[in-house]
């Protein structure tokens, strides 16, 4: 029976990939909505947790403006489906056309340094197109990824994260693949948005809220020197984006946990900031706040090592 789902999964997206890649990119966008609104309207488990996670977010709005919101967020993953399965097969020259970057002066002047770059976003705005075409503007960049476990799926999201020279990298070994990533002068993306029940977790707030976020990026921080630069992908017009690289944020000051804790916030507080400005964008589908402490000895963390590494299981050890 999975085998058989797998398979049935394989096959719709392969053909609404195929179908999006010739459909005008107007048609792409309304498909896309569509998609997305028929799931708001029976996917009854997703939209609960969506509508109780803004609720969360922004108590004082009316129900009205948070349930508006709510529906635009799942036209928006549904758009996020349909342009990426389009973009993931554009040449390099229509990306470039295509986007618009802002800051990207601080990318160039992270190469320039020598040590890599440390790349954070959320699920957040149009992350995916983002990496493609940061690829295409700059350089390609590992992305840390987890699996799908429908392998064919799985392949095939590789074969798009890949289209302009991108890289993956899975969880298991990964901490190795990341440093040398940036010892190469590559850069990693990474998200830092989602709740983290392990080892390698730290609790700051979002939106006024305690939520366990992983230590990673402060770690690789501070043990790389790499600058840490926030990320995010916006749509300004059918099939056009631009690409926001803000100003780098400090490293920590020490690997004192407090320190680790108040890079990650300050990580944190620049997400925030561009959630607060466009709501609709982010994943409140996920389940953020959770009440289940954050640390987890059967959870081997962000990072768990290779099968033959005998080594820390956790970069709160490392750190």
């Amino acid at each position: 029976m999975k085998a058989l789902r797998h398979s049935v999964e394989y096959a719709l997206v392969a053909l609404t990939m195929r179908s999006a890649r010739v459909l005008p990119w107007r048609i792409v966008r309304a498909l896309g909505s569509g998609l997305g609104f028929l799931f708001y309207a029976l996917d009854r488990r997703h939209r609960r947790i969506a509508l109780q996670n803004l609720e969360a977010a922004f108590p004082r709005k009316p129900i009205a403006e948070r349930r508006a919101i709510a529906r635009q967020v799942f036209g928006h993953f549904g758009r996020l489906l349909f342009e990426l399965l389009k973009f993931s097969g554009l040449p390099k020259d229509e990306v470039l056309a295509r986007v618009e970057i802002e800051g990207g002066d601080r990318i160039r002047g992270a190469r320039d340094e020598g040590r890599g770059a440390l790349l954070f976003t959320g699920h957040f705005g149009y992350w995916e197109i983002n990496a493609i075409a940061h690829a295409a503007a700059f350089a390609p960049i590992g992305v840390l990824a987890r699996p799908l476990d429908n392998r064919r799926l799985h392949d095939l999201l590789e074969r798009m994260r890949g289209c302009q020279g991108n890289y993956v990298i899975y969880r298991r070994g990964a901490l190795r693949r990341v440093l040398k990533a940036l010892n190469a002068n590559d850069g990693v993306a990474i998200l830092i948005d989602q709740h983290i029940q392990a080892p390698d977790a730290v609790t700051v707030n979002f939106f006024d809220r305690p939520a366990a976020t992983t230590l990673a990026l402060g770690v690789l921080a501070l043990r790389t020197g790499a600058p840490v630069i926030p990320v995010f992908a916006l749509p300004v017009g059918i099939g056009r984006y631009r690409l926001v690289y803000e100003h780098p944020v400090g490293p920590p000051a020490d690997d004192s946990p407090e320190a680790i804790r108040d890079f990650t916030q300050r990580c944190t507080d620049v997400l925030e900031m561009h959630v607060r400005r466009h709501p609709e964008l982010l994943l409140w589908m996920h389940r953020r706040w959770r009440d289940s402490p954050v640390t987890d000895a059967a959870d081997p963390g962000m990072f768990p090592p290779a099968a033959r590494d005998d080594g820390h299981h956790s970069m709160r050890d490392d750190a």
